[in-house]
């Protein structure tokens, strides 16, 4: 439960709402007349990441336990809360004025979850549900390895252009071509994040189908917010180790 559109919008610190944060980093610049600073976006930044917290992690995950407690079932109370993601999802993208494929399946993984457990009458259904997501975006990601633009060297373009400029951003794109260390350090990362998404997947069926129901949607808030951890530090440490950082 929760965090299926966390990683729709958040890997590197590009994926932490990056256009959204220059977007409003850009606001406030624009306000006082000149551009955007580091202090502003690190700011905007953080707003994003808590805004992206409460309303992917805790909303839903809160609103499980509190429906519960009112005296609602498990699979009523599951489906509640799961619907509690649809209006953030929504106001996100036409506050973007795009569709954003991510969020866009999440959407259509909630709707295809309840209708699912409907059938079946079976919390577990729900429950199941986010590995898909998590499923599908870990193999599309280690896809992308087969391709000449590896997902990590897409996903780190813009905040690579939010601190160097877009012609930076092009000749930092274009080392790929020709540099072959910079081609291993970004496929490898990509592999690492791939692979990260696909073992979370693989957890959360393997929770959803043997713990108590009751405890699913916390062990594996506590169980996401572990693996994205643990990327993180590994994605960061890497990118200093081998001089990445822009």
């Amino acid at each position: 439960m929760g965090g299926a559109s966390v990683m729709g919008e958040t890997v590197d610190e590009q994926t932490v709402g990056a256009k959204a944060v220059d977007a409003k980093a850009e606001q406030e610049g624009g306000r006082q007349g000149a551009a955007p600073t580091e202090a502003q976006k690190a700011r905007a930044a953080k707003r994003a990441l808590a805004k992206s917290l409460v309303f992917e992690l805790a909303l839903p995950l809160g609103g499980f336990y509190v429906l519960q407690g009112v005296g609602l079932s498990q699979w009523a109370a599951l489906l509640v809360s799961s619907l509690l993601l649809v209006p953030w999802l929504v106001l996100g993208m036409v506050r973007s004025r795009r569709v954003e494929v991510l969020p866009a399946f999440t959407l259509l993984m909630v709707a295809v979850g309840a209708l699912m457990s409907m059938v079946s009458g079976s919390p577990r259904v729900l429950l199941v549900r986010d590995s898909w997501v998590f499923g599908a975006l870990g193999l599309w990601v280690l896809g992308t390895l087969a391709t000449r633009r590896p997902f990590m060297l897409t996903a780190a373009r813009s905040i690579v252009a939010a601190k160097i400029g877009e012609a930076g951003a092009e000749e930092w794109v274009a080392r790929f071509d020709h540099d072959a260390v910079f081609r291993r350090h970004l496929r490898l990362l990509t592999a690492v994040w791939g692979l990260g998404f696909a073992a979370d997947a693989g957890i959360r069926v393997t929770l959803a189908c043997t713990l108590p129901v009751d405890l699913v949607p916390l062990v594996n808030t506590l169980q996401w917010l572990a693996v994205l951890g643990g990327l993180f530090g590994f994605h960061f440490w890497y990118v200093n180790r081998h001089g990445l950082k822009v």
